[in-house]
């Protein structure tokens, strides 16, 4: 199994977009939604290969509507997630899943804001279901068994991908 997750611009509704156009309605019609962060979208897929596919197949989408788009292939690894280039090349035999853990990048992630108060009104209910969001991604190189800690700003936690050199130097 393999999980896509693709990012949504901040200046757009991911899901909206993507399920307001028939090419891209019909191509994530066989899958399960999810949204685990603030516009954003993730499915699951049967492969590695599937999951590149469906990217390819809404790359026009991507282009215009997206920031990033991930892949978490479990046999690669558990937490990390790859970078669309990165799984391309995994996929295609270009690069060893073993030789991807160097060039990161990793995003904080912050919970949406408590309600903090108990006046039940209806916004108050709405920013707790709120999903949380990834907020200003940081390149890092890992040069041991651990990375170094994300200091941009406080996070809740981190979501660490995994990229290619070039994708990491550009």
């Amino acid at each position: 199994m393999a999980e896509v997750c693709l990012v949504g611009s901040d200046d757009v509704n991911l899901r909206y977009e993507l399920l307001s156009r028939e090419t891209a309605r019909n191509a994530l019609v066989t899958y399960d939604l999810r949204e685990p962060f603030e516009n954003t979208l993730q499915v699951e897929t049967v492969s590695l290969g599937a999951a590149v596919a469906l990217l390819n197949d809404l790359n026009w989408y991507l282009v215009r509507f997206t920031d990033a788009a991930f892949v978490k292939v479990p046999s690669i690894s558990e937490s990390e997630w790859l970078s669309r280039e990165l799984a391309t090349a995994i996929r295609d035999d270009e690069i060893a899943p073993e030789e991807t853990g160097r060039f990161l990048t990793v995003y904080g992630i912050v919970e949406a804001p408590d309600a903090g108060d108990e006046t039940g009104d209806d916004t108050a209910a709405a920013t707790q279901d709120r999903p949380p969001r990834l907020v200003e991604p940081m390149l890092l190189t890992r040069t041991g068994e651990t990375i170094p800690d994300y200091d941009l700003r406080d996070v809740d936690d981190t979501l660490v991908v995994r990229v290619t050199e070039s994708e990491f130097g550009a």
